[in-house]
């Protein structure tokens, strides 16, 4: 019965918490922290100390499960670069200095569990993409941040792991990267084979409830087999969720991709919200083991703040060094651009030409008679056989221009400058996952109640100091706000194009429109078809231009939620 008590009280909290965040212009997550800390503090409140393998194995792939399936695809895919970058050689490069600062500020340590400690407070929460989002700064901003949070826990795991491994044995720099591309190689195959089973079958499941359970289990059937054979869960989860969100819209209806994203919204919000609520809760907890060790909490706040100023400072660096890198490439791209413009024109040209011969060829085929048309002519007797361009082939050359053309636009019409690099720099925020990968440390670690307890710090300052002070900060810098300018002239290019391919479908059927008219209740049935054929043809055009980068993930999450909204509402009027 206690536990229930403690179930729904905590489960009125996280909703108390979002909605009153908002309005008090403080992050729900702050206010969790907050909260937890006060009440473990309450007499009669026992101490509390969750398993780390509850929040790892738990809570965290459904959780990443969950942010996956929502990432634009496209933005991924263009940022992959800064996010690979900042979730794996960030983790590595921080976990290194970290190890070497903690060895030398604690006598004892040793380099090994100095590099497990650096490991535990080098990946960033997800929590400040809600600040950020609520600001409204450019969505490149926004990509960069989710898409590190997604896969520097996974990385930092990984080297936690060899880390704790190097303190009871000999463990070369071979080993550690050998395990990580196993862990993270095995994981992708998993969570890649995961996702496109889970879109096979759930294809062909007709209920949405059943749809949506079914749905719950993704994340742990891609995580748990990607553990027992030693690689990350994690990334297995996060791959599972990229393939989901990617082919949910060719693969299942409006109705169930609904009811997924309310569902799994609700499972976000009370996962994210357990996961700092917990974090609090502990607050009391490790001060008494603190206090076992006979050692004061003013020196795992002391170690905090000095870890929390070396992970901002490392930050800042490699930040700056990225933002090196994506300038020049900038630059290499903008001058690239010009070439493909040529290379698009003369590849027109081209078809342009070959129609006009081909016409000729017909016409004249067609003077000299119905026989004619196979013989050659006297030039092309005298001169050697033509090869046509193999048309699939050009057409797959014409898109990956149109592609890398798209690409070039979005990174010159966004860039990257020091305004949001700052941004995200002090967006980097630490959460529970440092906590819970702070207790998964042996029993036996020297001084590990003292570890715990400066990985608490390191995350709870981070979310009150960094957190606390974001909205600040964004306001202090100015980096670029989103253009709704070009947001509006982009909507309205991709209501042009829904409207040029339904007057093409309905050109196509005009015997369909012709023959409705003449007929009553059966004209009305083809008619409602014919607006099917539209809307699917409407939403594949859509598709093919997230997958040539032509628009924006928002624009066009916008016209694919009318067309669900429209043809979700015929099949409850019972039209479709």
């Amino acid at each position: 019965m206690e536990v229930l008590v403690v179930i729904v009280l905590g489960l009125l909290g996280i909703a108390a918490a979002a909605t009153i965040g908002p309005r008090l212009r403080v992050a729900s997550p702050l206010l969790l922290v907050l909260l937890g800390i006060v009440v473990s503090f309450l007499p009669f409140i026992p101490d509390i100390e969750i398993d780390p393998e509850w929040i790892l194995a738990g809570i965290l792939p459904p959780l990443l499960y969950a942010s996956a399936i929502a990432m634009p695809s496209m933005e991924f895919r263009r940022e992959f670069g800064a996010i690979s970058g900042l979730s794996i050689g960030l983790v590595v490069v921080s976990s290194g200095l970290l190890g070497l600062l903690f060895a030398w500020l604690i006598p004892g340590l040793g380099l090994a569990l100095g590099i497990a400690l650096g490991a535990i407070v080098s990946p960033t929460d997800a929590v400040a993409t809600s600040i950020v989002k609520r600001i409204g700064v450019s969505p490149r901003i926004v990509t960069v941040l989710e898409g590190e949070s997604l896969l520097n826990d996974a990385s930092a795991l990984v080297l936690l792991r060899s880390a704790i491994a190097a303190t009871a044995a000999s463990v070369t720099i071979w080993d550690v990267v050998g395990d990580f591309a196993f862990a993270v190689g095995v994981a992708v195959v998993l969570g890649w084979l995961v996702g496109r089973v889970n879109l096979w079958v759930r294809s062909r499941v007709t209920d949405a409830t059943v749809n949506t359970v079914i749905s719950f289990t993704v994340p742990f059937l891609a995580s748990l087999p990607a553990e027992a054979l030693g690689a990350s869960g994690l990334v297995a989860a996060v791959v599972a969720g990229l393939v989901t969100g990617r082919g949910a819209i060719r693969s299942l209806s409006p109705g169930h991709r609904i009811s997924d994203a309310r569902n799994w919204s609700a499972i976000e919000l009370i996962l994210e919200g357990t996961v700092f609520l917990i974090l609090g809760l502990e607050f009391s907890t490790l001060l008494d083991d603190l206090s076992n060790e006979r050692v004061g909490i003013e020196v795992g706040v002391l170690l905090a703040l000095a870890a929390l100023a070396a992970v901002v400072a490392v930050r800042a660096g490699y930040v700056a060094i990225t933002l090196w890198i994506l300038a020049r490439r900038r630059r290499r791209a903008a001058a690239m651009r010009p070439r493909i413009e040529q290379i698009q024109q003369r590849l027109d040209a081209h078809d342009l030409t070959e129609r006009a011969e081909t016409a000729v060829e017909e016409a004249a085929a067609g003077e000299r008679g119905p026989d004619a048309a196979d013989e050659p002519t006297a030039a092309d007797r005298g001169r050697p056989e033509r090869r046509r361009p193999d048309g699939p082939r050009l057409e797959r050359v014409r898109r990956m221009l149109r592609r890398k053309a798209a690409d070039i636009d979005y990174f010159l019409a966004v860039p990257l400058g020091w305004r949001e690099g700052a941004v995200i720099v002090w967006a980097g925020m630490r959460g529970a996952v440092t906590l819970a990968a702070a207790q998964t440390l042996p029993n036996d670690t020297p001084g590990r109640s003292l570890l715990v307890l400066t990985a608490f710090f390191v995350a709870a300052l981070s979310l009150l100091i960094q957190g606390g002070t974001l909205s600040w900060f964004i306001r202090l810098v100015k980096p670029a706000p989103i253009d709704t300018r070009a947001v509006g002239e982009e909507r309205a290019e991709v209501n042009r194009l829904m409207h040029t391919v339904a007057e093409r479908v309905t050109a196509e059927r005009r015997d369909v429109t012709e023959t409705a008219r003449a007929k009553g209740e059966a004209g009305r049935e083809l008619v409602r078809k014919l607006r099917l054929e539209i809307i699917a043809a409407q939403r594949e055009a859509l598709l093919e231009a997230r997958d040539d980068g032509l628009y924006s993930s928002a624009a066009l999450a916008g016209a694919l939620d009318v067309l669900d909204a429209e043809e979700l509402s015929m099949e409850l009027r019972g039209e479709a």
